[in-house]
């Protein structure tokens, strides 16, 4: 596997919530829908379309509204 077909991965916090990808710093012209997605309960989570990883970093809280 070359690295340009290497999916990345993306350490997040509190206050990146409510997470979503496609994030602000992305390059809109070659960007998806843009897709909630849950930290939360896991720790990590995947973008369906994208196939970016996104993970919470150790001793993060998130809190509910």
């Amino acid at each position: 596997m070359s690295s340009k077909d290497a999916q990345k991965e993306i350490n997040v916090g509190a206050k990146d919530m409510p997470l979503h990808c496609p994030m602000p710093d992305m390059v809109s012209w070659n960007s998806h829908p843009r897709v909630f997605l849950d930290v939360a309960k896991t720790g990590s989570a995947q973008c369906p379309y994208c196939g970016t990883m996104y993970k919470l970093k150790a001793g993060e809280v998130i809190k509910g509204h």
